[in-house]
C-alpha cells in the first residue's frame, strides 16, 4: 500500500473532515492510553485556527487519513498538538511528512522553536520526533497525558 497523492490542507477545525479525524484520535487514544483521553482534553478549536494556529487535514484523493495542529505558545514558539494518522496508512511516511508541514507552518509563522508532548503508550511517536530532530526537554505545560516533552529549534 502506498499514498503517494496524500496532500495536507489547514482547514477550520469545527470542519466535518476536522471533526472526524480527531474522534478517531480521541477514540483511539481511550483505548491505548491506560487513563483514558476524553474530548474535553482537546485544544480548543480556537487556539488551532486563524492568527492562534493551524489545523492540517492529510488527505489521500479526498479521504481524510490524519490531522495535526499547531497553537502559538508565546513569542517566537509553537506547539504541535494532536498528530494522528489513520491506522491504514501508518508506516508510510504520512506521520513524518505531516510533521514536516507542521514544521513549516511554524517557520512561516516565525517560530523559532516547535514543542510538543506524548505520551509514553505511544513509543513509535517518540521515536518519530526523536529521529525527526526534537530533543528531549523538561515538561513545560499541563498536558496530563504527557511523560515525554521535546522541542526543534529551527536553524
Amino acid at each position: 500500500l502506498e499514498f503517494r497523492r496524500v496532500l495536507f490542507r489547514s482547514v477550520d477545525p469545527a470542519s466535518a473532515d476536522a471533526r472526524g479525524c480527531l474522534a478517531a484520535y480521541t477514540a483511539e487514544l481511550r483505548t491505548r492510553f491506560p487513563e483514558g483521553f476524553d474530548e474535553a482534553d482537546l485544544v480548543p478549536a480556537h487556539e488551532v485556527h486563524g492568527d492562534a494556529g493551524v489545523f492540517l487535514v492529510a488527505y489521500e484523493d479526498s479521504t481524510p487519513i490524519g490531522c495535526g495542529g499547531l497553537r502559538t505558545l508565546g513569542p517566537g514558539a509553537g506547539e504541535i498538538r494532536h498528530m494522528w494518522v489513520a491506522a491504514g496508512a501508518r508506516g508510510l511516511g504520512v506521520g513524518r511528512r505531516l510533521l514536516t508541514a507542521l514544521e513549516r507552518e511554524a517557520a512561516d509563522r516565525g517560530f523559532g522553536v516547535v514543542r510538543l508532548g506524548t505520551h509514553r503508550s505511544l513509543p513509535e511517536a517518540v521515536q518519530m520526533y526523536r529521529s525527526g530532530g526534537y530533543t528531549e526537554i523538561p515538561p513545560y505545560g499541563e498536558d496530563p497525558h504527557a511523560q515525554h516533552w521535546f522541542e526543534k529549534r529551527r536553524t
